[in-house]
């Protein structure tokens, strides 16, 4: 009976585990998206649908773009994790695997990483119906330097691309300007230790927000010493000035990269206030 119980419930966690469905995002013989030798595997997402479609009209779906300087991804903490918490509030996620950069600069930089991003919510919004997604509740959310991909895909829309219908930014890279600048992502999402002066301002999101810029919750803690709260305070006033919907939420600690906060029962409110926010801005 034992072995029974512990058999059906391996199974039980390996269907869990798997129940996501990889997509990758380019032609198989793309061959320009990989760098042989650094690359091992092509862009793609994971989506994690939510178990029921309880929602008029389609479900609200968000990409998520995990953080980690633009080198490596925060996988579960920042990707993982909150789609498994999105899915038991009603809520589709995909799990961004964008393409990234080294120290050496043998990978990606921009636009590399920003047409990830906009590859995959084109390609959200197009199998909609067949995923029972709204694409008009569909949004970005993005963790430190994923906060800075998922800000450059609300205000970086020079050839058309549709924007996101929200964003939700913890912790974001905002500004490469020198002064609150996460220097590290800098340096690799624009290919130089020394970038010039005109992708710097092209990639300083709250440089390029407008009256169209999606609504937005800027999520931070005020002890983040790697990429400080001023950060998401410049996006916000730029928002606010440009009369865009926001909301900001600057918890007192959590430091950098606190994830879902699980541990601390205050700074830990946060996921459930995006989801409150969402319905306060009628995307759920």
């Amino acid at each position: 009976m034992f072995k029974t119980c512990l058999l059906t419930c391996l199974l039980l966690a390996s269907a869990m585990l798997h129940a996501q469905q990889r997509i990758f995002l380019y032609p198989q013989q793309r061959e320009d998206i990989m760098h042989k030798g650094f690359d091992t595997i092509a862009p793609f997402m994971d989506y994690y649908p939510a178990p029921n479609d309880t929602t008029k009209g389609g479900k609200t779906a968000v990409l998520i773009c995990p953080g980690g300087a633009y080198t490596h991804l925060a996988w579960e903490k920042e990707g993982i994790l909150p789609a498994r918490f999105f899915n038991a509030n009603g809520i589709d996620a995909f799990v961004l695997r964008y393409r990234l950069n080294n120290v050496q600069q043998q990978g990606h930089h921009f636009p590399a990483q920003y047409n990830d991003a906009t590859t995959a919510l084109r390609i959200i919004r197009e199998k909609a119906a067949e995923w029972h997604i709204d694409p008009a509740r569909t949004g970005v959310m993005g963790f430190s330097a994923g906060g800075h991909l998922a800000a450059t895909t609300g205000t970086i829309r020079d050839d058309g691309r549709q924007a996101p219908a929200f964003l939700v930014l913890v912790y974001p890279v905002i500004t490469l300007t020198d002064l609150f600048a996460h220097k590290r992502s800098r340096e690799m999402v624009t290919g130089s230790a020394k970038p010039d002066s005109a992708l710097i301002e092209r990639l300083s999101a709250e440089k390029r927000v407008t009256a169209q810029t999606p609504p937005t919750l800027l999520i931070h803690a005020d002890d983040d010493a790697s990429v400080p709260p001023q950060n998401s305070i410049l996006f916000y006033e730029a928002l606010k000035k440009n009369k865009v919907r926001a909301a900001m939420l600057i918890y007192d600690r959590g430091g950098h990269g606190f994830g879902m906060a699980a541990t601390d029962p205050f700074t830990g409110q946060w996921p459930s206030a995006v989801v409150q926010w969402l319905s306060r801005q009628g995307f759920r």
